[in-house]
């Protein structure tokens, strides 16, 4: 999502930044940014939680590779990341009874999107969880949609209002965030390293609007509505 995970913001991490990627050899980071620990008031200007549709990650393969890319990356990751496994389906901001900001996130567009995924009738999903990749800010284990099955559910979403995102959606699970400035070919050589890159499927037959606490950069995630995809 742009370069780093949703919700996080400027300038450590900016979300004004374009999403690339050190293994792309077009458009690649000349260097890493790391996160500045702090409250970013300017930002979240005292609303207190942050939400976005998530597709939770259960799945145990998909899970010990992640742990296996957090300790292959060691001390460049920040400590203390609790937030849970997901893959980012559709960032909504803020939410509010009423918007008055342009990151806002009104309680009527929740009960849009509800109806939309309710009326898409979606069935569960099968992705595929690869390597390991990194965005300026955040390294992720690389989602693939073979079926193309995220398009029609973030049509339904974007239909009810606009996604928070400056830059192309890019289905991602999340590693951890930088603690420190690195350059582009050291980062390279790292990521290269880990050779755990086999397709894992992921099956998703639930989708979650998934909320954290916004002076917490990286806190836990919490599942304000579940829904359920059905054969």
């Amino acid at each position: 999502v742009r370069c780093r995970p949703w919700g996080l913001p400027p300038p450590a991490c900016s979300p004004r930044w374009p999403e690339v990627r050190f293994l792309d050899p077009r458009h690649a980071p000349a260097h890493t940014l790391p996160c500045a620990l702090r409250d970013y008031l300017e930002r979240h200007r005292g609303r207190p939680r942050y939400a976005a549709w998530t597709l939770p990650v259960a799945c145990p393969p998909v899970l010990a590779r992640l742990a296996r890319a957090q300790a292959h990356l060691g001390d460049w990751l920040l400590p203390g990341y609790r937030r849970q496994a997901h893959v980012t389906l559709f960032v909504c901001g803020f939410p509010c009874a009423q918007a008055q900001h342009d990151d806002d996130f009104p309680a009527a567009r929740l009960a849009a999107q509800l109806d939309a995924l309710r009326d898409l009738r979606a069935r569960p999903l099968r992705l595929r969880v690869g390597g390991l990749d990194s965005f300026a800010s955040a390294p992720f284990l690389a989602v693939d949609d073979p079926e193309n099955a995220l398009a029609p559910l973030r049509a339904a979403l974007a239909a009810q209002g606009a996604e928070v995102r400056q830059a192309p959606y890019r289905a991602h699970l999340t590693v951890g965030l930088y603690a420190r400035r690195l350059p582009a070919a050291e980062v390279r050589r790292r990521l290269a390293a880990f050779a755990d890159a086999a397709p894992l499927e992921l099956a998703v037959d639930e989708l979650q609007l998934s909320s954290y606490a916004s002076r917490e950069l990286f806190g836990p995630l919490r599942c304000e509505q579940r829904l359920r995809l059905r054969a």
